[in-house]
């Protein structure tokens, strides 16, 4: 029995992911993995590290990251408390999508992941305070080969749903977009 609904979102290869949740008098039950099923969904590595985020605050941005290749990754990101509108910008230069982005609201409450394949840059900002995320990495993080992409860039035109409240020095120096990345060179 699967544990898990699957959507195809506007760029090709991401995923939404919605869990099952069983719940009771108890509490609830719900699986954030299984290999087996994802692997349909393109999943294909095992899982090398797993993450976890807390922000404090509401408005709050991180991101938008990437690794560049080999060392390019696949995600699985949940929110296990609180909410995020997640975003993600395919970086894959021969798709129809390059450079384009697209977003999802992720909740503890919605039960709702993203499987985000390798090629994607991705961030998102908090939606109220106190929010933790997990992520399940396909690659482990390998700092030579960390980049990132300006969350205000305004050929990206992202629509954060909130004034941002929140973001690391690291986070806002990412450059903006150049003529190297509309030719592919990223």
């Amino acid at each position: 029995m699967s544990r898990f609904t699957v959507t195809d979102l506007p760029l090709a290869g991401l995923k939404l992911i919605e869990r099952q949740v069983l719940d009771d008098q108890r509490g609830f039950f719900s699986r954030l993995f299984c290999a087996a099923e994802l692997e349909k969904c393109g999943w294909h590595q095992p899982i090398a590290q797993i993450n976890h985020t807390y922000s404090a605050k509401k408005g709050t941005v991180r991101g938008l990251h990437f690794q560049h290749a080999p060392f390019s990754e696949v995600k699985l990101v949940s929110c296990l408390q609180g909410e995020i509108w997640d975003v993600v910008v395919d970086l894959r230069v021969d798709s129809p999508t390059f450079l384009r982005w697209h977003g999802e609201k992720l909740s503890a409450g919605n039960a709702r992941a993203l499987l985000i394949p390798e090629g994607f840059a991705h961030g998102f900002q908090t939606l109220n305070d106190n929010v933790q995320l997990l992520y399940c990495h396909s690659a482990a993080f390998q700092p030579n080969a960390e980049a990132g992409l300006n969350i205000l860039d305004p050929r990206l035109a992202i629509v954060w749903p909130l004034p941002i409240s929140e973001c690391s020095q690291r986070d806002q120096v990412f450059p903006f977009l150049d003529d190297q990345y509309s030719r592919g060179v990223i």
